[in-house]
């Protein structure tokens, strides 16, 4: 809908002159000569408008006064005041009181139109921040997934039909696909809806700290435990408690919460007193764990116990569909954060933004969406803002790929890394990986940074 702009003044000339201009602009105008008139019919929800242009000397009451009414009443509309060489002092009055703008009279065309753009620009974009953080402050539970495609609504559809039971529930997917929010949304769909979900990831912490994370400790257990502290485990109680990355987990780990599994029972480190909890179980990982159980990586018993009911979320680069509402909800996300506000994606972004094939799926999105703010300061991203724009896609003929499969690895670990300028964070979500592994990679292939980056 076209914005509606209100004119205020009592000179009939100045009146004809900003209908004529700003009707032939596309803006609907309503006009008042009387200021009581306009404070009525404001007052009375009788005129809505986008923006008033008020003029400072009139003889039933000034724009000074119409500007302190307007904000009695609680009235959030973006004014203007224009004023004549010899009332300037009452422009900057106006402005340190709310007013958005002033215009001197007599103005050109020129300035009307490039001020009346920017003050409607300006207050939809303040407006629109506005909405994003009381959105944010309304939200009681995390953000749910953002998805249209049926291949992700029938793995979400999936999840959420056992959140009314205790069941034990195994997310599997590649790193960045949405496995923690998906867990989120088991619980806040669950009965246990009113105690705590916790989350936790497996791949980032030491054996030590991951242990006296999730099971607690008592004082003295360790060096530097001068307190005693209780575990996730026990923070979780009624609750569910969301394992990241359960792959990573070492033999004695697995066998210690084996035991929660089976008898809801666990003893803090460095106690022998044991404690009991009543905690659900979401648990998930990028590694194909019946392959780990194969091999002897992974327990038999505590995988059947975690995969009691198994959600396999897609990559992203299977649900084309999503990746225009996912960009425009990170574009928001960003805008409440840094305050960048992009209005628009054309068409041919769009576009390499479908066609990529997101090795980082929807966090890698994200990195993307976020970079590209910064990028577009036109507010529009562009093709040439995409990182991955000029990039010429991989053959995908076998013939160029080593035939050894320990070198195709190691290839790939390099090109990760280079193209992530060494960030091994980075560089195990493009491939797909944990920073275990990359670490591991590294000393495999006896990699270093100098060496790479030369």
């Amino acid at each position: 809908m076209l914005p509606r702009i209100i004119i205020c003044d009592d000179e009939e000339g100045m009146r004809r002159y900003l209908n004529k201009m700003l009707q032939s602009w596309g803006y609907h105008v309503e006009d008042f000569a009387d200021p009581l008139l306009l404070l009525n019919s404001i007052e009375q929800h009788d005129t809505e408008a986008d923006l008033l242009l008020l003029d400072v000397k009139m003889p039933q009451m000034n724009g000074i006064e119409v500007l302190k009414q307007l904000q009695t009443i609680n009235v959030k509309l973006p004014v203007i005041i224009m004023t004549g060489h010899g009332t300037i002092e009452s422009a900057v009055e106006a402005m340190k009181i709310g007013a958005y703008d002033y215009l001197t009279k007599p103005f050109p065309q020129e300035k009307l139109f490039a001020v009346v753009k920017h003050t409607l620009e300006q207050h939809h974009l303040r407006e629109e921040n506005f909405s994003l953080k009381r959105e944010l402050r309304e939200q009681k539970v995390p953000a749910q997934p953002i998805f249209r495609s049926d291949i992700f609504r029938q793995a979400y559809n999936l999840a959420l039909s056992v959140a009314d039971s205790d069941l034990s529930v195994l997310v599997l997917g590649e790193s960045g696909t949405g496995k923690e929010l998906v867990a989120a949304a088991v619980h806040y769909a669950s009965p246990r809806k009113n105690n705590r979900f916790l989350a936790l990831n497996c791949a980032t912490l030491s054996e030590p700290l991951l242990e006296s994370q999730l099971f607690g400790h008592v004082k003295g257990a360790f060096t530097g435990a001068v307190h005693a502290q209780k575990g996730l485990l026990e923070a979780a109680n009624y609750g569910t408690l969301f394992l990241d990355e359960i792959g990573e987990l070492s033999p004695s780990l697995q066998a210690k919460l084996l035991r929660v599994l089976q008898e809801g029972e666990f003893i803090p480190v460095g106690s022998t007193r044991i404690k009991k909890v009543d905690v659900r179980f979401v648990a998930a990982t990028n590694k194909n764990l019946q392959q780990e159980v194969a091999d002897g990586e992974f327990r038999e018993d505590l995988y059947y116990r975690l995969n009691v009911f198994p959600v396999e979320l897609p990559p992203l680069r299977e649900r084309e569909e999503d990746i225009e509402p996912l960009a425009e909800h990170f574009l928001h996300k960003i805008a409440l954060k840094t305050r960048r506000i992009v209005t628009g994606i054309e068409s041919e972004a769009l576009d390499a933004l479908k066609n990529y094939h997101w090795p980082g799926n929807v966090r890698e999105l994200e990195n993307v969406m976020e970079r590209c703010s910064i990028l577009a300061r036109d507010g529009v991203i562009q093709i040439s803002h995409l990182p991955f724009a000029n990039k010429k896609p991989q053959s995908a003929d076998p013939q160029d790929l080593p035939l050894n499969l320990r070198e195709t690895e190691r290839l790939q670990v390099i090109r990760a890394l280079r193209e992530t300028k060494w960030n091994k964070s980075q560089a195990a979500e493009l491939l797909g990986v944990t920073r275990r592994t990359i670490d591991r990679k590294i000393k495999e292939f006896d990699l270093t940074r100098n060496e790479l980056l030369a």
